[in-house]
């Protein structure tokens, strides 16, 4: 087999868009997130492009400093409080919309702000209600 017409294609696209395999810069991390909204469209067809480009743009945020601050936060986050979170933004919840799993408003916030923990029949009732394993809510899942 040969591989010089497919070497070739790499160098071309690699020429015009080099920042699916690193990103140098804030322009190229913008030029990354822009085709990786493109591509997500038509999942299937575009996987192994969308996993090179995730990868890349992985890597900047992990080492880019205007992610350092955000980072360092992320590392301190208990797990279950970043699932819930997670949860809270992504079904657009107010602290008020999760007495039932969890208690009163103001325990929700206290939880949110880590000064009280999720305990087992809170983390049930999450899974439950939202269809997750409770191990989600655990470090290391």
């Amino acid at each position: 087999m040969r591989f010089s017409n497919l070497k070739q294609k790499a160098v071309d696209f690699f020429s015009e868009a080099r920042f699916v395999g690193r990103i140098h810069n804030e322009a190229e991390y913008e030029q990354a997130l822009e085709l990786m909204d493109d591509l997500i469209e038509d999942y299937d067809k575009y996987l192994p492009l969308i996993e090179v480009l995730s990868a890349s743009i992985e890597k900047w945020e992990d080492e880019s400093e205007q992610f350092s601050e955000f980072n360092k936060r992320i590392e301190t986050l208990d797990d279950g409080v970043a699932i819930l979170r997670t949860i809270m933004d992504q079904y657009q919840l107010k602290a008020d919309d999760l007495k039932n799993e969890l208690g009163s408003k103001s325990l929700v916030s206290m939880i949110l702000n880590g000064s009280r923990n999720l305990t087992r029949d809170h983390i049930q009732a999450l899974s439950q209600r939202f269809k997750i394993s409770p191990s989600v809510f655990f470090n290391g899942a």
